[in-house]
C-alpha cells in the first residue's frame, strides 16, 4: 500500500470518518491493475491510489459505496460478460466490464467504519478508568476536563475546557465530575446528539441534578435521555468497576439496537446511474465522458468504443437501452 494511502487511512480513522480500502488480489494481463495495488475510496466517491483503468475504477467505486451502505466487505470479479458464469462462486460479486482489453481483476473491497467514541467528562477515578477501558476495547476516547486540568487522562484526545464540539450521534458521553460541575456538564451533553448520555452519581444525587436542570428549563424529553446512575447496577463497587459497569451497559444497549446511529450511507453522495446499451455496464452519469442524444434522450457509454458502436448502428441497441 502506498504511504500516502496509509497516511490518509490513519487520518480518517482518527477522525472517525468512514472509507473503503479496495485491493487488487488477482489480475489477468493486460489489466492495468496490479496485484497488491490499493486505493482508498471516500463516501463522496473520491479515489486515492490506483486499482485499475477507466472500466474497472467506476465499478469498484460503485461497489465500495454499497459496501459502506451495507457495512460488509465483498470480493469483486471484473471480467468480460462471457466469462462471468465460470467465475461465479459464493461470496463473489461478478461484474461485467466491456473494455476492449482482455484483462480481468479480482478486487477485495473492505469498508472501514468509525469505531465507537467515548467522551468522559471529569477527572474523577471513574473518568480516568473509562478512558483506559475504552482504549482496551479499541474505541476512540476523548477526555474533557472543564476544570482545566489534564493530568492522569489516558485518552486519544484531552480537552481542558467544557467543549463538546466533537460529539456526534455516534458518541457516548459520560459525566463523571463527582459533583464538581455535573449540572453544567450534563446540560451541555444533552445539547448534543450523543447516542448515550450517562451520569455517574448516586440515585439521590442524580435526582437532584436532574431536578436542577428541569428548573432551569431543560425539557423532560431531554432529561429522559440520561442514564442515571450510569451503568449496570452491580452494587457498591470500586471506581474501575463502575467504569466497567458503564461500558457494559453501553455494549448491552448497542447489542439491542437501542443506540443505533443513522446509517453511514446517509453520508454517501447520491449517484445517478444509467446502463450503457452496448455492453451493459453501469455508468455514473456525473462522470460520464461519452454520451450522445438519440430520439430526444441522452444515452451514456462507458467508453469511446461503445459510443462508436452505437453511433454506427443505433437500431441494434435501442431495445437494450430503452
Amino acid at each position: 500500500m502506498r504511504p500516502e494511502v496509509l497516511k490518509l487511512a490513519a487520518e480518517l480513522s482518527g477522525a472517525g470518518r468512514p472509507y473503503v480500502l479496495a485491493t487488487v488480489v488477482w489480475r489477468r494481463a493486460p489489466s492495468s491493475g496490479k496485484e497488491g495495488a490499493t486505493a482508498l475510496i471516500t463516501p463522496d466517491g473520491t479515489v486515492r491510489g490506483w486499482i485499475g483503468g477507466a472500466c474497472a475504477e467506476p465499478t469498484v467505486v460503485r461497489e465500495a459505496l454499497r459496501a459502506i451502505d451495507e457495512g460488509t466487505p465483498r470480493l469483486l470479479f471484473l471480467g468480460s460478460p462471457e466469462e462471468l458464469d465460470e467465475h461465479r462462486r459464493y461470496g463473489v460479486v461478478s461484474v461485467p466490464i466491456a473494455c476492449q482489453s482482455e484483462g480481468a481483476l479480482e478486487v477485495y473491497v473492505e469498508p472501514v467504519l468509525p469505531t465507537p467514541q467515548l467522551v468522559a467528562i471529569g477527572r474523577s477515578p471513574a473518568a480516568l478508568a473509562l478512558t483506559r477501558l475504552a482504549g482496551a476495547l479499541g474505541w476512540r476516547s476523548i477526555a474533557i476536563d472543564g476544570g482545566g486540568q489534564a493530568a492522569g487522562h489516558d485518552a486519544d484526545t484531552v480537552v481542558t475546557s467544557l467543549d463538546l464540539g466533537d460529539v456526534d450521534d455516534r458518541s457516548y458521553v459520560v459525566v463523571a465530575t463527582q459533583g464538581h460541575y455535573d449540572e453544567d456538564a450534563l446540560e451541555r451533553a444533552l445539547a448534543t446528539p450523543a447516542a448515550y448520555v450517562g451520569l455517574v452519581a448516586s440515585a439521590k444525587r442524580a435526582e437532584a441534578v436532574l431536578g436542577y436542570l428541569r428548573d432551569r428549563g431543560v425539557a423532560d424529553d431531554r432529561l429522559a435521555r440520561v442514564h442515571a446512575p450510569a451503568g449496570i447496577d452491580l452494587g457498591h463497587i470500586a471506581s474501575d468497576e463502575i467504569a466497567l459497569a458503564i461500558l457494559a451497559e453501553i455494549v448491552r444497549l448497542r447489542a439491542a439496537g437501542e443506540l443505533d446511529a443513522p446509517p453511514v450511507a446517509a453520508e454517501v453522495t447520491p449517484r445517478h446511474e444509467e446502463i450503457d446499451p452496448v455492453c451493459g455496464m453501469t455508468v455514473d452519469v456525473a462522470d460520464a465522458r461519452f454520451r450522445t442524444t438519440y430520439e430526444g434522450r441522452t444515452v451514456y457509454f462507458c467508453s469511446a468504443q461503445c459510443l462508436g458502436s452505437f453511433e454506427r448502428d443505433p437500431s441494434r441497441f435501442v431495445e437494450v437501452g430503452s
